[in-house]
């Protein structure tokens, strides 16, 4: 149905053009899967690296004579009027080229991130953010600011939370309750009973790289199928033998704080529960502790490692919500439909096993222009921060990375707001330094960081706390 309202408005008014700032491998993904797209075009792309974006133009197959660079809106727009693709250098030169209606930004930086995404907006071009650093921060103003110039703001389909968000949409209208929800990790964990090994592979991620825990007989117990009533004790001990493998990710934090603030779903632990679980034991174990699971009620986000054997379909990145139908007769039909149903049968797990990073994000290009919805939540409300502490000691003037720093480590807290003593949203740290020696395991405040001159990330991230209280 709504591919089919797409394509009749597509046939009224021609086709959607969109830029794309940033040309890594998200950024790249959209332009060479956009030229198989009927409806679609997008003429330019930008990256601090021109060369990047040079090359994921020649990537989606245009000749080498039909894409040039440029350094100015005229010039950009007379090239593209000519027929041919532009690369650059200079991200806010498609800011003013008229007939480009969305900004996929896509750069990863959240400063830039604030910078591409206010200039978008104030030209009244929709916005699809794939930068969850700045979105993490800021997405609730961004959103906010995109609703009064009639604008669309959205996160895309493709990355986690924005396929999380569109699932718990037809749950809830469809008329499931909500128990819990959230996503598989990026990487899954391979269980070899013969070998009594559990191994991970970061293919695709480091290249072919696998790093393995050796476990014992008795060890292996753990990894058999949960008996019921021993949920909480299972996760606990395989989290236990597992824990020098590599743990949940801050980017994966990063992606359940979006996940919380659009959907008022309450994050289940600050860092997740680190549950090891085969796909089949996520509806047992992630459900309210009266129908055996681990939670205190319903409404909880959380994240698993799917745990599988080498020859079982997996869940790499994929996102799952549990649900539950309110009727007896509809949930014992659910069992008759292929659902993973928990113990007691009152909770079912549905789930998306894949996420194919830019290779979807057509479907939110054209809902934003063609129709001006996202793929977002009710209410983009800042409930959660995603926050850092020290995972070493860390010293006055070493710069603070992203979520791939090691020095840092996230976790999910209530919103915070400006103080001295108030714990920094993590990617309002990101480059800036530390004004003082911070120990070990200690929250990454206010004092201890050097505010930037004139940072309108910085700035916004005030605006929000201003207008959200």
């Amino acid at each position: 149905m709504l591919h089919q309202m797409i394509k009749n408005k597509l046939a009224a008014r021609g086709p959607v053009c969109a830029g794309v700032i940033g040309a890594g491998d998200f950024g790249t993904v959209i332009v060479t899967q956009h030229r198989q797209i009927p409806g679609l075009e997008i003429p330019i792309v930008a990256d601090v690296n021109a060369r990047a974006a040079q090359t994921a133009l020649l990537e989606a197959g245009f000749d080498r004579d039909s894409v040039c660079y440029a350094g100015s809106a005229g010039q950009a727009e007379r090239l593209i009027q000519d027929g041919k693709h532009v690369y650059t250098d200079r991200p806010e030169i498609m800011m003013d080229i008229p007939f480009i209606e969305i900004i996929c930004e896509g750069t990863g930086v959240p400063e830039a991130g604030a910078r591409h995404c206010k200039m978008a907006i104030e030209r009244r071009k929709h916005v699809a953010v794939i930068n969850k650093e700045v979105d993490s921060v800021i997405g609730p103003i961004l959103k906010k600011m995109a609703a009064e110039q009639g604008v669309v703001y959205t996160p895309v389909q493709g990355d986690q939370h924005g396929l999380l968000l569109s699932l718990i949409s037809w749950a809830k209208a469809n008329g499931f309750t909500v128990v819990s929800a959230g996503k598989a990790r990026d990487v899954e964990f391979i269980l070899e009973e013969q070998a009594r090994t559990v191994s991970v592979s970061w293919e695709g991620i480091t290249g072919q790289e696998w790093e393995t825990a050796h476990l014992s007989d008795a060890d292996m117990a753990w990894f058999a199928p949960i008996p019921q009533g021993m949920e909480a004790e299972y996760i606990r001990r395989r989290a236990e033998l597992l824990k020098k493998l590599p743990q949940t990710g801050d980017f994966d934090l990063c992606e359940l704080t979006i996940m919380a603030n659009h959907t008022g779903l309450r994050p289940a632990n600050p860092r997740t529960n680190e549950g090891y679980l085969r796909i089949t034991e996520v509806p047992q174990v992630y459900c309210e502790r009266e129908h055996g699971g681990i939670y205190p009620q319903e409404g909880m986000l959380d994240a698993f490692a799917c745990l599988r054997r080498r020859e079982d379909a997996g869940m790499d990145g994929g996102v799952y919500v549990v649900v539950k139908s309110g009727n007896p007769f509809s949930q014992g039909y659910l069992s008759r439909r292929g659902a993973v149903l928990n113990g007691d049968r009152s909770c079912t797990m549905l789930y998306r096993p894949f996420h194919l990073c830019g290779m979807e994000v057509a479907d939110t290009i054209f809902g934003a222009v063609l129709l001006c919805v996202g793929c977002d939540g009710e209410e983009y409300l800042p409930r959660y921060d995603l926050v850092k502490t020290a995972a070493r000691d860390i010293e006055a003037g070493e710069e603070f990375g992203g979520d791939h720093d090691e020095k840092l480590a996230g976790m999910i807290v209530p919103a915070t707001h400006y103080a001295p003593d108030a714990a920094v949203p993590g990617h309002l740290l990101d480059g800036n330094r530390a004004l003082v020696d911070i120990p070990q395991g200690a929250v990454i405040t206010y004092s201890q960081v050097a505010e930037p001159e004139e940072s309108l990330l910085w700035q916004l991230r005030r605006r929000q706390e201003a207008d959200f209280k």
